[in-house]
């Protein structure tokens, strides 16, 4: 086995790129379930490429501080599929994210299909090595398996479990560490072997070369970072623009509501609605004996029945409290009943929630 160590400013410089990208991508879907379908699609889109970027981009800055005591370069193909992987990964967890309700499935599945993808980007970008081969220890792939999976989704339960300012800069510094502790704890179980000759599949990639291409992606990633954080810290402190709740003495106004009976769209006054709750990626609404199909999503009914006063008491309930007849405590959470209701019984408030809504109704 060769004997390697790493560049100590390199690997600094690593860390530095896996933040600043899980920064950007983080921070760029703040309040995104709550656009329009092709705008939430294009940022979903720019926060995959910032993330997945991120995650290829801290692994190539830490391989360039690799040094090994022979010379070595990479297939330019399985370096360019080790991005894509990448890329795609995160994006197929963020379009879970945005386009599905948030529970504690949907969560965790993207923060598992995040450590997969940090995972597979690692061990597919270190095979496009030439003139040495990278030899596991089956220690080393397992403990950078589990830890990319028990990171990722600590850190995918952080920044979407609460969207504000102080969730998604903790997410964002579990994500970062995440990707840099994966990488330098899959490199410890890894030994290199030097070889007489390679057999690239793609283009040779030098060390040089490689440099240019990861040092314009840490630009690139640099510029997205600054620009989002002037968006990020510029918003109201701790307000997600995809719930735009409303605060403590609003006064209600009228809102039509549309929702499907009969193959025809009607409408239905927001103040008659006492609850609206989420249907997949539609919603139903509750007003007096009636269990009405809306086809808003229920981050859209929130930002459209602000205005007439309805509150969000649970990830997957709005409530009007001007209907509330009686609310109970249950220890760190709450229940909403509503009489006359007779499709409802009772709703739920979450403890992240219960501050608020006690509040509003003034208990």
């Amino acid at each position: 086995m060769l004997e390697f160590s790493h560049h100590p400013a390199l690997v600094a410089a690593s860390l530095a790129v896996a933040l600043m990208a899980g920064f950007s991508g983080l921070s760029l879907t703040r309040g995104a379930s709550a656009l329009p379908l092709a705008r939430r699609k294009l940022v979903v889109a720019i926060s995959a490429v910032a993330l997945g970027g991120g995650i290829w981009s801290m692994h190539f800055v830490a391989m360039l501080g690799l040094q090994l005591p022979i010379l070595f370069y990479y297939d330019g193909l399985v370096t360019l599929i080790s991005a894509l992987i990448a890329i795609l990964m995160v994006g197929l967890a963020l379009l879970i994210l945005h386009f599905r309700d948030r529970g504690p499935l949907t969560l965790t599945l993207s923060g598992g299909i995040v450590g997969c993808g940090i995972v597979a980007m690692h061990y597919v970008g270190m095979s496009g090595m030439e003139l040495c081969r990278p030899v596991y220890s089956i220690g080393g792939l397992a403990v950078a398996l589990v830890a990319a999976l028990a990171l990722s989704v600590a850190a995918i339960w952080i920044a979407y479990g609460e969207r504000t300012r102080g969730s998604i800069l903790l997410g964002t510094l579990v994500f970062g560490l995440s990707v840099f502790a994966v990488h330098f704890i899959a490199m410890a179980g890894t030994g290199f072997i030097g070889l007489d000759g390679g057999d690239s599949a793609g283009p040779a990639l030098s060390n040089e070369t490689l440099a240019m291409g990861v040092a314009l992606s840490s630009f690139a990633i640099c510029g997205a970072f600054l620009l989002s954080g002037v968006t990020f810290f510029a918003a109201p402190a701790d307000q997600a623009p995809e719930t735009e709740e409303l605060v403590s003495g609003a006064t209600p106004g009228r809102v039509p509501v549309p929702y499907e009976k009969e193959g025809r769209t009607q409408f239905v006054d927001a103040g008659a609605i006492a609850a609206v709750r989420a249907e997949g990626h539609y919603t139903v609404l509750y007003s007096g004996a009636d269990k009405l199909f809306c086809p808003w999503s229920i981050s859209e009914a929130a930002r459209r029945l602000a205005p007439a006063g309805l509150i969000r008491a649970h990830r997957s309930y709005l409530v009007n409290p001007a209907l509330v007849t009686e609310f109970r405590r249950t220890k760190d959470t709450g229940v909403c009943h509503f009489d006359g209701v007779e499709a409802l019984g009772k709703v739920p408030v979450s403890r992240s929630r219960l501050a608020e809504v006690r509040s509003v109704l003034g208990v």
